[in-house]
């Protein structure tokens, strides 16, 4: 067999007493993220924004970052819910480039998963401690998910993964609101697929033993547009994409009908500017339909501290994954966004 073990079994028991929380930072964790059920579940009509670095490869960039967000957060509390972006493991198409903080510690160093895993946990924890806010990840990896479920309390199936059974089965046993994306085909039968059955309970075989799950309520849909044969991008934020969701979720029964649209990736042809337009129209969507505003309350924004992106780290705070708005741009936006919800 090709697979060859390195090192140890790692223990998830001797992992998780790294970076553990407090009382009170749990306590203030546990607060939030009752508030951002509450709005999957339709009981706060804030809007919900997953926003933050494609990847979070630099710790000292990220925490500025959280800093920074979490000072408009106050301001803006009122009407948006903001869930900070750390995403730890990115899925690459072929298989080579950066693969995110898990894998890669310090991205001027060779692979190092094990000191990668104690990275992911310090820098979830320090976003947590240090700013109030709380963390989105994407859960690439679902045998991983013990070592982090203690400290991300918003979870999100790629685009890749959200097929896979395994994936589906596990987000059925996560206890806080899971995104499933729509594959990169575009079918959203097989993001729907994906929600009922993370919905509901499940039997199957993880970490070595049979288990059953409670089923998750609080799975649901993230519009990423998708690409067709030609290799070319289709989006599916506009109106009629919208409808066709909503319609979806009606047709079956699925538990809190929530939909986030995620402003860049094939709805915005990786085109980082137009992150700002979708959501302008998607807002307009909103005031004229009154599903639309019942059901579209998200949206995913990649944003950074530097407009763009990069191949290599060089400089501090712009993105060496997608392209991503920079700061400025990031807090003019949020700021419109408050201020078309005011209205």
């Amino acid at each position: 067999m090709g697979i060859h073990q390195k090192g140890s079994v790692i223990n998830i028991a001797e992992i998780k007493k790294h970076a553990k929380l407090s009382d009170d930072a749990l306590a203030k964790k546990t607060a939030r993220d009752n508030e951002l059920m509450n709005i999957i579940k339709g009981e706060d009509d804030r809007v919900l924004l997953v926003i933050g670095p494609c990847s979070s490869d630099n710790e000292a960039a990220v925490l500025d970052y959280a800093h920074r967000l979490a000072s408009l957060q106050e301001k803006v509390k009122d009407k948006i819910f903001m869930v900070m972006r750390v995403y730890t493991a990115k899925p690459r198409t072929n298989g080579d480039g950066y693969k995110g903080l898990m894998h890669q510690p310090d991205t001027s160093k060779l692979p190092d998963l094990i000191n990668g895993i104690h990275a992911v946990r310090d820098l979830h924890y320090k976003v947590i401690t240090q700013t109030g806010l709380t963390t989105a990840d994407e859960m690439l990896y679902p045998s991983n998910l013990h070592m982090v479920d203690d400290l991300v309390s918003y979870h999100a199936i790629g685009a890749r993964s959200v097929e896979d059974q395994e994936h589906r089965f596990v987000a059925s046993g996560i206890d806080v609101p899971t995104g499933m994306k729509n594959p990169t085909s575009g079918n959203l039968n097989v993001m729907f697929n994906a929600v009922h059955a993370a919905q509901n309970k499940q039997n199957f075989l993880y970490g070595n033993a049979e288990v059953d799950t409670d089923g998750n309520p609080l799975a649901h849909v993230i519009l990423r547009g998708a690409t067709n044969e030609y290799g070319e991008n289709v989006p599916n934020y506009y109106y009629d994409d919208l409808l066709k969701a909503i319609n979806q979720y009606e047709k079956m029964g699925l538990a809190n009908p929530f939909i986030v649209v995620d402003t860049n990736h094939d709805n915005s042809g990786k085109q980082f500017m137009e992150q700002i337009r979708i959501v302008r129209q998607t807002l307009i969507n909103r005031d004229w339909n009154e599903k639309i505003k019942q059901t579209v309350r998200g949206f995913m924004i990649e944003s950074y501290l530097e407009d763009g992106r990069q191949d290599t780290p060089e400089v501090y705070g712009k993105s060496i994954t997608d392209p991503c708005l920079g700061w400025d741009k990031t807090q003019e936006l949020i700021n419109e966004i408050y201020e078309t919800l005011t209205k």
